[in-house]
C-alpha cells in the first residue's frame, strides 16, 4: 500500500509542471522474459556429501558445523530444473531547470507460477497471494554542471557500473536476473581526455540494534580516454562490514577467560580491492584486460570455521585476479570474430588439518579465503557461475561469432576450468555412487580431489527484431570431469562445495526475450 501510495504521489507532482519548473518528462521500461532447463546439474535439495564425523574439522563454514553440503548432483537419477523468469520495469525520467533531473525506476522480478491468485480446483480466488512484490529499484536526484564545472552529483537509490562490470555490475547478465542497485551518493568528474568517479553507499543498516555495524561500499574509479578508442581505468574498491561477531555468546566463559583465549577476538571486515584496467580496440583487434589485487581483514569469513568454539579471527584477503581476452574480427562478409581469453581467481583451501592438529581440537583454525568477487556481472560458465562468485579457480576460454545478417548474430564458444587449491577429502574408496571412508575417525588421513572441473560448450544466437524487440536463445553443455565428481570449494567465493553424486553430463538450455521501450 506504502509503494502504491508512493507512485500516485509521484505521478501528482510530475502532473503539476508549473510547480517544479519541469521541462520534459520521459517514460520508458523494459520485459524481459526468460525459460531456463538445466539437466543433471541441481540437486533438489542441498545434500550432504561428506558426513561431519568423516572429514576434516575446517571443512565448511557455520558454527559447529562440518558436514560438507552441494546444490549440485552432476547425477541423472535426481530431478531436473527448469523455470521461467520474468522482470518487468517501468521508469520516469523528470528533467527540470539548472541541470537538475529526477530518475524513478520501480521494478518486479518473478518467477512464473509463485504468484497465481487462485485455486482451480475450489475457485477460490486469493486477492493478497502474490504479495507486494513491486520494489523501488532506482530513485535519485542528478544534478549535472555544478557550479560551472564538469561535475554531476547522483544522490539516492541507483545502479552502479564500473568498465566492463568486471567487479561491479548491474546483475542483468544469464539466469537470475535479478539487478542490483545502491542506496548511496556518487560524484562524476568528466572532461574530454578523463573521468573520475567516487561513492559511498549503505549495503546494510543495523541501527538501533547495532551502533556502528553497518556494512557500507565505496571507492574511486578514474579513467583516461585520451588515446582513441582506448580506455585506461584505475581503481580502488573498499567495503566495510562491521556487524558484530560472537563465537561463545551465552556460553561458561567469562569475559576476562575469553580475552586470554582470545575469544571473539573479530574486527570489522574490510575487503580493499586495488585494481587496472585496459580495454578498446586497434584497426581489426579488441581486448579487454584486467588485473586487481585484494587485501583486507576477513573476520566475517573467518568467524564461520569453527571447529569447536571459535573461528579464525586473523583471516585475511591476500589474492590475486584477472582476466585477458583478445579477439579480432575479420573484414568479409558474416564479419567474424575469434576471441580467445582466461582468467584467474586466487584462492586457497586450508581446511585439512595435520596429526597434531587433530589431537588438539582446542588448536586455532585456519580460514580458507579466496579472491571476493564482490557484484561481478560476469559470468564465465552457465552451470559454475550462475550468480559470478566462482573463485579459486582458473580458465581459459574461446569461441567465433558471426552475424549472417544484420539482425542475427551467432556464437560459438568452449571454456576450460580448473581448481587452484584442491579439498582434501578423507581417504576414501567408491561403492557405486558412494564414497566410503577407509578410517572415519582419522581426519588427518586425506588424499586431495582431482582439480579439474570441466570443459563446457555453449551455442548461442541472437535475433534483434526490431530497434526495441530481440530474442536470444542457447544451449550449453558441461563435460564434468573428476574435479566436479569429487568436488572442490569453488561456488560461492570459493566458500560452497560443487561436488556431486555421479559424473554425468550436464545441459542447460534457454530462451529469452527483451523488449525495452
Amino acid at each position: 500500500m506504502r509503494k502504491a501510495l508512493f507512485v500516485v504521489l509521484a505521478a501528482t507532482l510530475l502532473a503539476v509542471p508549473a510547480m517544479a519548473e519541469l521541462q520534459n518528462v520521459i517514460v520508458g521500461g523494459q520485459i524481459e522474459i526468460r525459460s531456463n532447463y538445466y539437466l543433471n546439474a541441481f540437486s533438489d535439495t542441498p545434500e550432504i556429501r561428506w558426513p561431519a564425523a568423516f572429514v576434516p574439522v575446517r571443512a565448511i563454514g557455520g558454527p559447529f558445523n562440518r558436514n560438507v553440503v552441494s546444490i549440485f548432483d552432476w547425477d541423472d537419477r535426481g530431478n531436473d530444473t527448469d523455470f521461467v523468469e520474468q522482470r518487468t520495469r517501468l521508469n520516469v525520467k523528470a528533467d527540470f531547470t539548472d541541470e537538475v533531473s529526477a530518475f524513478i525506476e520501480l521494478d518486479s522480478y518473478d518467477i512464473w507460477g509463485q504468484d497465481f491468485r487462485s485455486n482451480y480446483i475450489t475457485g477460490a480466488d486469493f486477492a493478497a497471494a502474490s504479495g507486494d512484490d513491486v520494489e523501488v529499484y532506482q530513485a535519485y536526484i542528478e544534478v549535472n554542471e555544478m557550479w560551472g564545472v564538469p561535475l554531476r552529483v547522483r544522490t539516492g537509490r541507483q545502479e552502479l557500473s564500473f568498465g566492463s562490470e568486471w567487479l561491479v555490475g548491474t546483475n542483468d547478465t544469464n539466469s537470475g536476473f535479478t539487478g542490483l542497485s545502491f542506496d548511496g551518493i556518487r560524484w562524476t568528474y568528466a572532461t574530454d581526455l578523463f573521468s573520475v568517479d567516487a561513492w559511498v553507499s549503505k549495503l546494510q543498516e543495523n541501527t538501533p540494534v547495532e551502533e556502528d555495524e553497518d556494512v557500507t561500499f565505496a571507492g574511486i574509479y578514474g579513467s583516461y580516454t585520451g588515446f582513441e578508442d582506448i580506455s585506461i581505468d584505475a581503481y580502488w574498491l573498499a567495503l566495510r562490514d562491521a556487524r558484530s561477531l560472537n563465537d561463545t555468546n551465552f556460553t561458561f566463559f567469562p569475559e576476562w577467560v575469553e580475552d586470554w583465549i582470545g575469544v571473539d577476538d573479530y574486527d570489522p571486515s574490510t575487503i580493499n580491492t586495488f585494481g587496472l584496467r585496459g580495454a578498446g580496440t586497434i584497426d581489426a583487434f579488441d581486448f579487454e584486460a584486467e588485473i586487481a589485487y585484494q587485501t583486507g581483514d576477513a573476520h566475517q569469513v573467518g568467524s564461520t570455521f569453527v571447529p569447536f568454539l571459535y573461528g579464525d579471527d586473523g583471516a585475511e584477503y591476500d589474492q590475486w585476479a584477472g582476466n585477458l581476452e583478445v579477439g579480432y574480427t575479420f573484414d568479409m562478409t558474416y564479419q567474424p570474430r575469434v576471441f580467445l581469453g582466461g582468467a584467474y581467481f586466487g584462492g586457497e583451501d586450508n581446511r585439512d588439518v595435520s596429526f597434531w592438529e587433530w589431537l588438539s581440537p582446542f588448536d586455532k583454525p585456519e580460514a580458507s579465503v579466496s579472491f571476493n568477487r564482490l557484484f561481478s556481472n560476469w559470468e564465465y560458465s552457465q552451470f559454475l557461475d550462475t550468480m559470478g562468485d566462482m573463485s579459486n579457480v582458473w580458465l581459459v576460454r574461446g569461441g567465433v561469432s558471426a552475424m549472417p545478417t544484420e539482425s542475427l548474430q551467432v556464437m560459438l564458444k568452449a571454456s576450460y576450468y580448473d581448481t587452484l587449491e584442491e579439498f582434501a577429502a578423507p581417504r576414501h574408496i567408491s561403492v557405486g555412487r558412494f564414497r566410503v571412508p577407509l578410517a572415519p575417525g582419522l581426519s588427518f588421513w586425506t588424499e586431495s580431489n582431482e582439480s579439474a572441473l570441466g570443459i563446457e560448450a555453449e551455442l548461442s544466437a541472437t535475433y534483434n527484431y526490431s530497434e526495441d524487440l530481440s530474442f536470444e536463445m542457447g544451449w550449453a553443455h558441461l563435460f564434468v570431469d573428476d574435479g566436479l565428481d569429487e568436488g572442490n570449494y569453488t561456488s560461492r567465493n570459493g566458500l560452497v562445495f560443487n561436488g556431486g553424486t555421479s559424473s554425468d553430463d550436464a545441459d542447460y538450455v534457454y530462451f529469452e526475450s527483451r523488449l525495452s521501450f
